[in-house]
């Protein structure tokens, strides 16, 4: 029997919902900003519950499409509400939690040492770490590129090559769960704060410091809405 021939899935209701307003955003124009209609209204319209309806922005919050602001409605954070499959948050959901914990075990000490070991060249690039990524969030964007530059760059400085492997085992882990903090609401800001408690621990030769500065930006890190949600 031929492989293209599979089981049909039904697709879940509130799929059809994020769907539907997939659709009505591109037919509208709309973008960065833009309210969408309330809950109630949507339920109605669509001719669906108010659960399939809150499912289906639960979804698109977790995802960081919207912001919800209770009392104050839903808008759009960009021009694309295209989601991941479900069963792509539920893997990423399982895996990050020990990401999550491997990054504070090897991040805390890498701050550690490179308080202890740093370099004037070290601490420039560290300074050039921040720039960029205020340039980015000033710009609009989640400074992504700046917050991976900064801790490459704290990485560096601790000149331990076998942690700098450990940490290169799981880049593509670390990346992800750097996408998934940044796109929370207000954390871009938050993030580079607490890039630059750490980089001043560091530039400090405060060894403790930077551990303490590092395992408190992880663990901020770690309140995300994907380990939240129940799917």
């Amino acid at each position: 029997m031929s492989e293209v021939l599979r089981p049909v899935r039904r697709q879940r209701l509130y799929e059809q919902v994020v769907e539907q307003l997939r659709q009505y955003v591109t037919q509208q124009g709309l973008g960065a900003g833009d309210r969408l209609p309330p809950e109630r209204e949507l339920a109605a319209r669509l001719d669906v519950s108010r659960a399939s309806v809150k499912q289906a922005i639960v979804v698109l919050e977790v995802q960081g499409l919207v912001d919800v602001r209770h009392g104050g409605g839903m808008y759009l954070r960009g021009a694309d509400l295209r989601i991941e499959p479900v069963a792509a948050l539920v893997d990423r959901k399982r895996r990050l939690p020990e990401v999550l914990e491997a990054r504070e075990a090897l991040e805390t000490k890498l701050a550690e040492l490179a308080a202890r070991r740093r370099t004037t060249a070290d601490l420039a690039e560290i300074d050039a770490a921040l720039s960029d990524m205020r340039a980015e969030i000033e710009a609009g964007q989640l400074g992504v590129d700046g917050d991976r530059r900064f801790h490459a760059a704290v990485t560096a400085a601790a000149r331990s090559s076998l942690l700098a492997q450990f940490i290169r085992s799981i880049a593509e882990q670390i990346a992800e769960s750097r996408q998934e903090s940044l796109r929370q609401p207000g954390r871009p800001l938050r993030s580079l704060g607490q890039h630059r408690r750490i980089a001043e621990a560091i530039r400090a030769g405060e060894p403790r410091a930077a551990a303490t500065a590092m395992r408190q930006h992880v663990r901020t890190v770690s309140r995300v809405r994907l380990l939240g949600w129940e799917p």
